[in-house]
């Protein structure tokens, strides 16, 4: 019964062990990502190497040896069966030798099996790890070039964006100097307009405030022209009836006081006359002058014939006409030819006035 027990026993942990290591090999395999490569440049595959003899067995080799040493004491006690049993003994063992090497065997294939099944997985595992190594190069370089792409992109958008900054503001600054420009040149030309409206306005008025006054001189000399001519009518009136009278009152003198008169008459006009001549010849007349200037100017003269005053009384409207008039009658002063003439028409020309006018020395 002992023999059977241990012929029987050896099979099935055999089976168990092979089944197991099988087992593992095809869960190694299989257990391997397929789909999502090691992100690591190299792989490592820890390997353990199984014992061929399990736990089975020795508890077998254990019972085996029990046996052999209860048969050593069965033989020892039954010397009688001792032959027969060293015989079976013998076979047993023999049998069981044969088990061994057959165990062994298998032990030393399944070895041999899981070693090839291992080597096969480390090298599946190599290539795997190179592939998953290239790949994640790759990735890599992808990754890089892609960066790069972008990272010339947004180069390239900086730049056109500084670019495009840099044309619109140099598009800003040229309207805006346009703009200024224009402006500046649109005030000029209005200022320019209202200088020139202001200077034809000027203009006007200067020159109808000009033929205003040269109308009002007109007028005035025309006055004072009536007014000399009355006064002069006066004066011949009165020295005509001084004459008469003169005449009246004694007949013996009435030649020569009618002589007298005349000689007072010829001498005054003749020193009036004079003294115009005298100041028309040292007068400068003003390029600007026109015929329709006229000054009066009212003189003031000692008996002596020296110049006392000189004023405007009449103005021609324009002061360096009159001006030019005063300097030429200061020029011709002092006019000596009036002590020649008598009393009385020295006391008519201490005071008189004088008619210039361009018009009269043009003719």
């Amino acid at each position: 019964m002992a023999k059977q027990e241990r012929r029987v026993g050896y099979g099935l942990p055999v089976v168990l062990a092979v089944g197991l290591h099988v087992g593992i090999v095809l869960l190694s395999v299989l257990r391997w990502p397929v789909s999502e490569p090691e992100q690591t440049s190299s792989a490592i595959v820890q390997a353990t190497l199984v014992s061929a003899e399990t736990a089975t067995d020795r508890a077998q080799r254990a019972k085996a040896a029990q046996a052999r040493a209860a048969e050593r004491q069965a033989e020892e006690q039954q010397e009688p069966q001792q032959a027969e049993q060293q015989q079976q003994a013998q076979q047993q063992d023999e049998q069981q030798r044969q088990a061994e090497a057959q165990a062994r065997k298998r032990r030393e294939a399944e070895q041999q099996a899981l070693q090839e099944a291992r080597r096969q997985a480390e090298q599946e595992a190599q290539r795997r790890a190179d592939q998953a190594e290239q790949q994640a190069a790759e990735r890599k370089a992808q990754a890089e070039a892609e960066e790069a792409r972008k990272q010339a992109a947004a180069e390239e958008a900086r730049k056109q964006a500084a670019a495009e900054k840099q044309r619109k503001a140099e598009e800003a600054r040229k309207q805006a100097a346009a703009e200024k420009q224009r402006k500046t040149e649109e005030a000029r030309k209005q200022a320019a307009a209202e200088k020139q409206r202001k200077a034809e306005e000027a203009r006007k008025q200067a020159a109808a405030e000009k033929q205003r006054k040269a109308e009002e001189a007109r007028k005035q000399a025309a006055a004072e022209k009536q007014r000399k001519a009355e006064e002069a009518r006066k004066q011949a009136e009165a020295a005509q009836r001084a004459s008469e009278q003169a005449l009246a009152s004694s007949i013996a003198g009435e030649e020569q006081a009618i002589a007298n008169a005349r000689q007072a008459a010829q001498a005054a006009n003749g020193f009036k006359n004079l003294v115009k001549r005298a100041v028309e010849q040292a007068w400068i007349i003003p390029s600007g002058a026109t015929n329709q200037m006229r000054a009066v100017v009212s003189l003031k003269l000692l008996p002596t014939g020296e110049l006392v005053n000189a004023s405007i009384r009449s103005s021609s409207g324009n002061a360096s006409f009159d001006r030019s008039v005063l300097q030429a009658v200061e020029r011709a002063a002092p006019f000596r030819e009036m002590r020649e003439l008598p009393a009385a028409a020295q006391r008519q020309f201490r005071e008189f006035n004088l008619d210039f006018n361009p018009k009269d020395m043009r003719r």
